[in-house]
């Protein structure tokens, strides 16, 4: 919902201002529609559904995968397709990956948002309501930046988002920011935001060369620039930064490279999050079991803390690096 709007609709109208509270916490607490808000005048909540919609998004298709994860297609108020993911663990967790932009302009070859057509950033209304629209389903209680989009080239309405989140059940600890490295807004998210937001950065090699066939941003902010910033949030929030590392056969899964890996990031302020990839129709395959076992082995040797991400919901697309916006089939 478009809480300016709908703040600037309850004004006209001459309600009193604990109105758009009453509204916000029957959202954050999972209403389906105005009807639900039984605390509202009946006159009151006819009008709001004819002049401020419910939501900014319009879901156009979703899905579920084997394992539970379930992924939404919406179309926002002037056509732009955007997409996010809800994460069932059997430990409880319930983690949404949410987008910040439709498509991507930073183009990473691995990555199938990166090919599709941009966009526009999204506004702090249509990233809080992908969460909402979870939260219609079930409780939720992560939430990972890590859609569609770099969170840092809309940052400003990315953590107004945020700053909702926690009334939905998300804390600022259970949130997490991930980067490809655009240098001047990282600088500006650890000299500005103080809330304790996980920070991941996008690294997927160890070394420069590699990096720019992968991730042409890489030419621009380069690799050591962006590490000694992460290395600067570590030791400022003291907060290990999480390196996201998806594995690509032939490219960046060799064992010295694993070991390059481990000597350029040190023992103290990353954390290794070793991705399988998951196919895009491109021109990369997965790295297999066995070379991700020996990569991992490198990290450890080197003492850097590696983990190998589970994936979740390839069956419909909705695994790291494969959304871009395509119709989903049916649940």
């Amino acid at each position: 919902m478009d809480l300016a709007l709908l703040d600037k609709t309850l004004a006209a109208g001459g309600q009193p201002k604990y109105r758009a509270g009453q509204i916000w916490d029957w959202l954050a607490g999972g209403v389906r529609g105005y009807h639900e808000m039984s605390n509202l005048p009946a006159g009151l909540r006819e009008q709001l559904a004819l002049e401020v919609p419910f939501s900014t998004l319009e879901l156009v298709t979703e899905a579920t995968a084997k394992d539970g994860t379930v992924k939404a297609l919406f179309r926002t108020h002037d056509g732009h397709p955007v997409e996010a993911v809800l994460m069932r663990y059997k430990d409880g967790r319930r983690s949404i990956c949410v987008s910040s932009q439709s498509g991507c302009p930073l183009t990473c070859t691995f990555c199938a948002t990166g090919q599709m057509r941009f966009g526009r950033n999204l506004t702090p209304w249509e990233i809080v309501d992908q969460a909402l629209h979870f939260r219609r389903k079930e409780a939720i209680n992560h939430c990972v930046f890590m859609g569609m989009g770099e969170p840092l080239l809309n940052l400003d309405n990315v953590l107004a988002a945020i700053e909702r989140l926690p009334d939905i059940g998300i804390t600022h600890r259970r949130t997490s920011i991930s980067t490809v490295g655009w240098l001047p807004n990282l600088t500006r998210f650890i000299d500005e935001v103080e809330i304790p937001i996980r920070l991941a950065l996008s690294l997927h090699a160890p070394d420069t060369a590699t990096r720019n066939k992968l991730m042409p941003v890489n030419e621009k902010y380069p690799l050591e620039a962006v590490l000694a910033e992460c290395h600067r949030y570590s030791v400022l929030r003291k907060r290990r930064v999480y390196i996201e590392y998806v594995m690509l056969s032939g490219v960046n899964d060799r064992p010295d490279q694993g070991k390059a890996l481990a000597k350029l990031l040190g023992r103290e302020h990353f954390k290794v999050n070793l991705i399988p990839y998951n196919p895009t129709g491109g021109q990369f395959d997965g790295s297999s079991r066995e070379r991700i076992a020996a990569f991992l082995a490198e990290l450890e040797r080197g003492g850097v803390p590696t983990t190998v991400r589970l994936t979740r919901g390839r069956d419909i697309q909705a695994a790291c690096g494969q959304l871009a916006a395509e119709r989903a089939p049916a649940a």
